[in-house]
């Protein structure tokens, strides 16, 4: 819930004047359409960012519906399934989920389905996750230091942090239509990528009229009419919730575990060792929309690294999945290719990951590299 705060767009962001400003020196930045229903005082794009960097949110609780359309193959739900994680499979389908805010401290989330519920649960330093479906809970206890920020994205706002940081001179910024989110008037914003090469056409924020923050975000893709990701309020009350929503009290049989200091708590009961954690050498290609990630993980990229282990079952059932993709190979080498409709992931026989919002062919060339 902290959108615009502290985020570099912030540096792009210039007065408006006669309606009409200028982000980063090269965006162009317009204004409210006339006309649109429902009938809303003109803003401009540089307006309404300011009216979300200057927005105070204290708490809200609300009904979250994601809808995820990105033309994968079912291997979302299997990366759910290896880690006992049903959250990892908010990548595709449907999914509703109950959300509180009661601060930069107190956050928590709801992934409900038929065959049981998920939950996430900050308070303060303590924070909790229980799989009822496992009659599990992993308890804990953040560093002091611990930054003051939702610990799981997942509304909204949370997601639209995310799109304003790639505003830069790569980035058109318009206002869209007019619209109704959950019952309220809203503003929307639209972001449009420059670059032909990423495969994002347009990113579409919908702004409460009255308490400027994100009710909805809809990612479409290049020749796309419909979203292939929208998050949205369908349900939201702008009242700060009781201090008992946040306070998690384990069911009488659930198995509690503590992770300690150098852990994270892990799902369905796991724990994540510190060395599990470690991340793998990592560096970016490019900038903006079309940025590029390669990380080095070893053989395991292309499943061929899988060793034997408690969870090897989950291990060759993943493996297998990725040996199923498509075969690649040019003058960067040879791989398997992940392409959907939104992102574009090459994984390399050398173990090399590239991933990004953009076409293979943008991966290919920074496979070369």
């Amino acid at each position: 819930m902290s959108v615009m705060k502290n985020r570099a767009v912030l540096r792009w962001l210039v007065p408006v004047t006669a309606g009409v400003a200028v982000i980063g020196g090269g965006a162009a930045v317009g204004t409210f359409a006339a006309g649109a229903d429902p009938a809303l005082p003109p803003r401009s794009a540089a307006q309404l960012l300011e009216d979300l960097r200057t927005s105070r949110l204290d708490g809200l609780s609300g009904t979250v519906v994601q809808r995820a359309d990105l033309g994968l193959p079912p291997i979302a739900a299997l990366a759910g399934q290896a880690t006992g994680n049903d959250l990892a499979g908010l990548v595709s389908g449907t999914h509703t989920l109950r959300v509180w805010y009661g601060g930069e401290d107190r956050q928590r989330l709801a992934l409900v389905d038929t065959l049981g519920e998920q939950d996430i649960v900050r308070n303060g330093r303590d924070v909790w996750t229980w799989n009822s479906r496992e009659n599990t809970a992993t308890h804990r206890k953040l560093p002091a230091d611990a930054p003051d920020r939702a610990t799981v994205p997942a509304t909204p706002a949370d997601a639209a942090d995310r799109a304003l940081e790639a505003i830069d001179p790569t980035t058109a910024v318009t206002v869209g239509r007019t619209a109704t989110v959950a019952g309220r008037d809203a503003y929307e914003l639209v972001l449009t990528p420059r670059d032909k090469a990423s495969l994002v056409h347009q990113v579409r924020i919908a702004l409460d009229a009255k308490e400027h923050v994100p009710l909805r975000l809809q990612v479409l893709a290049d020749g796309q009419d419909e979203p292939a990701f929208q998050v949205a309020f369908t349900q939201v009350d702008f009242r700060t919730p009781e201090a008992d929503q946040f306070r998690f009290n384990p069911p009488p049989g659930v198995k509690v575990t503590e992770a300690t200091e150098g852990e994270r708590p892990g799902p369905a009961g796991k724990r994540f060792e510190k060395k599990d954690a470690e991340k793998p050498d990592v560096r970016t290609v490019g900038t903006g929309w079309t940025t590029v990630v390669v990380a080095k993980i070893g053989d395991a990229a292309t499943g061929g690294g899988a060793k034997p282990g408690a969870d090897a079952p989950d291990a060759q059932m993943l493996a297998g999945v990725l040996g199923d993709l498509p075969k690649v190979s040019g003058d960067w080498g040879s791989g398997r290719l992940l392409s959907g409709k939104l992102f574009s992931v090459l994984l390399t026989d050398d173990g090399r990951v590239i991933a990004g919002l953009v076409t293979p062919e943008r991966l290919y060339e920074a496979a070369k590299g």
